[in-house]
């Protein structure tokens, strides 16, 4: 749903809190610039050998398509 949403609207909200601090935050709105398959897969591998000590994503289903959105920050908020 939030890929269909995207293509057909590029603004966008994100925000990411520390799960030890409530108080620490960024909260983002901005505009899809960029929607590419290229070079996804290897993005979410090396984020699994980063976080998790593996080389390939190890919950990759069948059928899977791996997406990067590249998004301009329009306002960014942050606290903590």
């Amino acid at each position: 749903v939030e890929d269909k949403n995207m293509r057909r609207d590029k603004k966008v909200a994100l925000s990411v809190q520390d799960p030890e601090n409530p108080y620490r935050y960024l909260a983002m709105r901005g505009e899809v610039v960029e929607i590419t398959e290229e070079g996804a897969d290897a993005h979410i591998d090396s984020l699994a050998k980063k976080y998790l000590g593996k080389d390939k994503y190890p919950f990759r289903g069948p059928g899977e398509v791996r997406v990067i959105y590249k998004i301009r920050p329009v306002n960014v908020h942050t606290m903590g």
